[in-house]
């Protein structure tokens, strides 16, 4: 069985407590979907809004000197957001699993789309991996890393691609309606602003309604 998970790499900073967030391996890669804990959905988005906790420069209006206002400002004012993760691909049979790359990130993840429709070839990153979809005719071929010509790789139909980015997609709108009903309960002031955020950098529309 092939499955695909939209993942985020998480990277908690020593002593963050300004809001409840789950104990989590550095780097390791939390699944996005509707079934989250309210401490697993703090966490993503603690990771999200550190990934655009950049300094302003240019035109951007400088950091409120509120602890929260501060750390959200980047996720908040960024024309382009990000987030580090994206798609991952696991053939449960062999157990080899197809990770985002060093270039990759969530906000892409809409670059399979336009892979399924057209392309021959999508990267996601480079030395020392450098994982890679490609397109034979009705066959997708994802090479855990293309630098090793020994590289697990994992084959399947174009057709079973477009589900599976079907799935991933319903995973980001439930957890995006669980993110917006979590901020309406940890960060009210910043409820919609935030949830609009995410909705950008996930590239959704928005929460459906329940």
């Amino acid at each position: 069985m092939i499955v695909m998970q939209p993942v985020l790499e998480i990277y908690t900073p020593d002593g963050f407590d300004l809001w409840p967030v789950a104990d989590f391996e550095q780097f390791g890669l939390l699944p996005l979907s509707g079934g989250l804990s309210p401490a697993e959905v703090g966490t993503a988005v603690m990771r999200i809004a550190g990934c655009n906790d950049i300094d302003p420069d240019g035109d951007r209006p400088p950091r409120p000197a509120d602890a929260i206002d501060s750390f959200l400002h980047g996720l908040l004012t960024f024309d382009d957001v990000i987030a580090a993760g994206g798609l991952r691909v696991t053939d449960t049979s062999t157990g080899v699993s197809f990770q985002p790359g060093c270039c990759d990130g969530l906000e892409d993840w809409r670059d399979w789309h336009r892979f399924v429709q057209g392309g021959d070839v999508l990267g996601f990153g480079h030395d020392p991996a450098s994982p890679v979809a490609e397109r034979f005719g009705d066959t997708v071929r994802l090479t855990v890393n293309a630098d090793r010509s020994d590289s697990p790789v994992i084959e399947l139909p174009v057709t079973e691609l477009r589900h599976l980015l079907a799935g991933a997609e319903r995973d980001l709108t439930d957890f995006l309606a669980l993110a917006a009903d979590w901020s309406s309960r940890h960060l009210p002031a910043h409820c919609t602003s935030v949830t609009a955020a995410l909705a950008r950098v996930l590239d959704l529309s928005g929460p459906r309604e329940s």
